[in-house]
């Protein structure tokens, strides 16, 4: 394959696909995975490359057509169930069209099909606990032919009001509750916390000068809307593995919602040093103590939205706890994925990230080893 259609732009990886780290793909632009798929691991390979983060825009496969059918379920339907539910949660499904068995050579013995998968908007479903909503979702499809209030009554003993509140049919079966029902549901079982707009309103930050001296104190909103300087930390959190912590930042953020950001950070409010605000922040926001290594500093400019920051390194061996009034999501990633990812999409990232791992990555990787274009396709690293 390599002789026939050789090409500078073209890379022929000798591998399992179940053993490919598909994170490598965010060093590159523009991601779209058309294929036909084994059809005796279809499901896991979906499964593995649909895992979020994703990097791929557009998926155009071909598969089987009992999967395809699952895949692009609708509720009631006999295909409609934890599948359908799981990729549907961060993906739009199409099923776009029968290819029959007879148009192959030899001829198998199932039909195909064709899909096409688009990521959804981030805002497009409510905010929610995803790994408790597939909790729910797994338990509920567990026994498809009984009723929820039997299946879920661990979680929801008092099934009747839960229902009657949420207008759901107590005698409901897990196939008859739309996506967004099941969100409602997880929802309703554990409310998430909603972040407090009066704390941060009341929040008052130093301003200073150009040398970090303290010249008084200021809102939030006078801070950020003056573009005034003012302190703020970044923690990189890291697991013993070498790969970096990175959150999502909430849905909820005034600023920069949504794009990926260091582990934990957050402001230098009146009365706190640098040291005591990484520590509060870090737990926080990720539930963690772990001692704090003070790496850097940078200065205040626009790139850092006008914040001097210090940022500061630990490892963690246990649990992360992140707050989901504070994090959308977040994944440990091996620092050379986060080195093509900032390179090929910057504008995933809070500015502020990219400043400090670009200061990071330049006191601790060699300059001949720094990433000067996209990574090729490989295995997991770590540096």
């Amino acid at each position: 394959m390599r002789a026939h259609f050789g090409h500078e732009r073209l890379e022929v990886l000798n591998s399992d696909a179940l053993k490919f780290d598909p994170r490598a793909l965010f060093a590159h632009r523009q991601v779209k995975l058309l294929g036909n798929l084994p059809y005796n691991i279809s499901s896991a390979l979906l499964l593995k490359f649909l895992e979020q983060p994703s990097s791929i825009s557009l998926w155009l496969l071909m598969l089987q057509k009992e999967v395809a059918m699952r895949l692009s379920a609708s509720p009631s339907t006999h295909d409609y169930g934890a599948l359908t539910l799981r990729v549907q949660l961060h993906n739009r499904v199409k099923y776009l069209r029968t290819v029959r068995a007879t148009v192959f050579f030899p001829q198998p013995d199932v039909d195909s099909a064709v899909v096409r998968i688009l990521p959804r908007d981030p805002l497009e479903l409510p905010a929610r606990d995803d790994e408790l909503l597939l909790r729910l979702i797994r338990t509920g499809f567990s026994q498809r032919r009984k009723q929820l209030r039997k299946l879920l009554r661990t979680r929801v003993p008092d099934w009747d009001r839960v229902a009657s509140h949420l207008d759901i049919n107590p005698k409901a079966r897990a196939e008859e509750l739309s996506l967004p029902r099941w969100i409602e549901l997880a929802n309703f079982i554990a409310p998430l916390p909603c972040p407090d707009v009066r704390l941060t309103k009341t929040e008052r930050f130093p301003i200073v000068d150009k040398n970090d001296r303290i010249l008084g104190y200021a809102s939030r909103s006078q801070v950020h809307g003056n573009n005034l300087l003012h302190r703020a930390v970044h923690i990189l959190i890291f697991d013993e593995a070498g790969d970096v912590y990175l959150q999502q930042r909430s849905r909820w953020k005034d600023r920069h919602p949504l794009k990926w950001d260091s582990s934990a950070a957050g402001h230098v409010v009146a009365a706190e040093s640098y040291d005591e605000t990484a520590r509060r922040e870090l737990k926080e926001e990720l539930g963690v103590s772990v001692p704090l290594q003070k790496f850097l500093k940078l200065p205040a400019a626009q790139r850092t939205d006008h914040e001097f920051i210090w940022l500061y390194r630990g490892v963690v061996s246990g649990e992360l706890v992140p707050d989901k009034c504070e994090i959308e999501r977040g994944t440990f990633l091996a620092p050379t994925v986060v080195d093509g990812w900032t390179s090929a999409r910057p504008e995933d990232f809070a500015p502020g990230f990219l400043e400090c791992w670009k200061a990071y990555r330049r006191k601790t990787v060699p300059t001949a080893n720094r990433l000067s274009r996209p990574q090729k396709f490989s295995p997991r690293q770590t540096a």
